[in-house]
């Protein structure tokens, strides 16, 4: 069955990457306070109508990529592969989007990651995000792992998202490229993994009931 979008849902999607890319050139070069929801529509091509029909704020097109990214996460995470252990299933969806928001908006990267630290408001935006993917993650552990004890899935799922999102910030702070960046990550789920390397649960291979 063909799963990919189709062209008015392929719109929407580039509609919402030209407001984001839009905003985040805007904050860099006018500043976040400078800059109006009118002149991000502008710069995108579209009304401010329209702007609101995809964003609810300024704080949110802020974090436009990292949203999707999270959909995506919920989305790889509900299928497991034959003889794949739960944490083989959350390494692979995890470094899919991880590779994927890691390209996401290039030399603005680093803006969006000043703006994050130096206010408040997106900082606790930015946790909030954090918190809800952690909880996602604890989630589909358990779905996936079912005798997976319920303090090993919350420190796991900590381990993972609060790591590599420490990566990020470190790497989008410091301006790698997106190669580096790829390097970094994938240095870090090594970290990661050798971590929870002693949860037996976690690296057990999928129950036969659970195989296709």
């Amino acid at each position: 069955m063909d799963h990919s979008p189709g062209l008015r849902e392929r719109k929407k999607r580039r509609t919402r990457a030209a407001l984001a890319t839009a905003a985040l050139r805007l904050f860099a070069e006018r500043g976040y306070e400078e800059t109006t929801i009118a002149d991000i529509a502008a710069a995108a091509e579209v009304s401010p109508r329209t702007f609101f029909s995809y964003f609810p704020s300024k704080e949110d097109v802020v974090f436009a990529e990292v949203d999707d990214r999270l959909e995506e996460v919920a989305e790889k995470l509900a299928h497991r592969e034959p003889s794949e252990s739960a944490w083989q299933t959350i390494r692979r969806g995890v470094i899919e989007v991880m590779e994927a928001l890691v390209s996401e908006h290039g030399e603005y990267g680093a803006v969006q990651v000043r703006l994050i630290l130096e206010r408040p408001a997106l900082r606790a935006r930015a946790l909030e995000r954090l918190t809800d993917t952690q909880e996602e993650i604890r989630a589909r552990l358990r779905a996936l792992c079912p005798d997976l004890d319920e303090i090993d899935a919350v420190a796991a799922s900590g381990i993972a998202i609060g790591g590599l999102q420490a990566v990020i910030v470190h790497c989008r702070r410091h301006g790698y490229d997106e190669v580096s960046m790829r390097a970094a990550l994938d240095r870090a789920l090594a970290v990661v993994e050798h971590g929870l390397g002693s949860v037996e649960a976690l690296t057990a291979p999928a129950p036969l009931s659970r195989r296709s």
